[in-house]
């Protein structure tokens, strides 16, 4: 069996074809088009090469930004904003001729490291996603949790916990709402809080980490910060649903230093007298999302479907 996986992104759309032990038998890149019925063809276009060049004709999943309300079928919540309010599984199906699955970008990366990642084995994995923006994922015995509306970890879009006077009420987020969690701990976030302390504004993520490690104390500062903020964002999840495992994604993940400090920040905000989960990037790094947009069909369920 071949399990072609697609990973919407803002700026990039990816492919990939696994083999049935997750083996990569092929990968494409293509941009990201900016507008809905390009995407559409985009995608028909980037899985006829990646079958071509993995020999064979495979199941289709798909991870994307938002999710697909179970009420009407529609997407929404996208910062891809064309997509919302589109049946984007049902053209997509109809663009590629067979059954699609589609599910949130996060919750592939949630089930990509909780099948053969670095969350293998746990019962219960919380993935994060901090890059341009923030998004959850849950598999739980090694099943996504989308939940009853569809908007399982979501975590983006809650408050920031325990919010200092000088973080309310927090700034704007997207979605229209102030303060969200997303406008904190992404990278955009990261940033932004850089420069209103008086950081320069040619400084990427990774170059303020560099000067915080250097001793810059404006980068000092905001790094300290995040760290602070990205912990209480933690320990709410860990609160609610408990996770043997956090993974963590996106660009801001690669930022070494937060699995030695996260813990001990973590800990302390958690309602438990010992707090022992563990903390750990993503084994499968940017092809995480892809992989397990590919795991989205099994052998057996794909058999079933077309057999049906």
């Amino acid at each position: 069996m071949i399990q072609i996986g697609i990973d919407f992104g803002g700026t990039k759309i990816e492919a990939a074809a696994l083999s049935s032990d997750g083996r990569v038998l092929s990968t494409l890149r293509t941009p990201t088009p900016g507008d809905y019925d390009s995407a559409l063809a985009a995608v028909r276009d980037l899985v006829a090469r990646t079958e071509q060049a993995a020999g064979g004709r495979g199941s289709i999943g798909v991870g994307a930004p938002g999710s697909v309300s179970p009420r009407t079928g529609l997407v929404r919540n996208a910062n891809t904003t064309y997509l919302n309010g589109r049946r984007f599984r049902e053209d997509l199906e109809v663009a590629l001729e067979r059954p699609v699955r589609l599910a949130n970008d996060a919750n592939c990366l949630a089930l990509s490291e909780a099948t053969d990642g670095a969350a293998a084995g746990a019962r219960v994995t919380f993935a994060v996603i901090i890059g341009t923006g923030c998004g959850g994922g849950l598999v739980v015995d090694g099943k996504l949790v989308d939940g009853g509306n569809g908007v399982a970890g979501e975590w983006g879009h809650i408050p920031l916990p325990w919010p200092k006077a000088e973080e309310s009420p927090g700034p704007q987020c997207w979605c229209g709402r102030h303060g969200c969690l997303e406008t904190w701990i992404s990278g955009t976030g990261f940033g932004r809080d850089f420069r209103e302390h008086g950081g320069a504004a040619d400084l990427n993520g990774a170059a303020i980490v560099e000067a915080a490690t250097a001793g810059d104390p404006v980068a000092t500062g905001a790094l300290d910060r995040y760290l602070d903020r990205l912990s209480r964002g933690l320990a709410v999840i860990a609160d609610i649903v408990d996770p043997d495992v956090f993974v963590l994604g996106g660009g801001m993940s690669n930022v070494d230093l937060l699995y030695d400090r996260l813990p001990a920040l973590v800990g302390p905000h958690v309602f438990t007298d010992r707090w022992e989960s563990r903390i750990v990037k993503a084994r499968w790094g940017d092809s995480s999302g892809v992989r397990g947009a590919a795991r989205l069909w099994t052998q057996a369920d794909w058999a079933n479907d077309v057999a049906a």
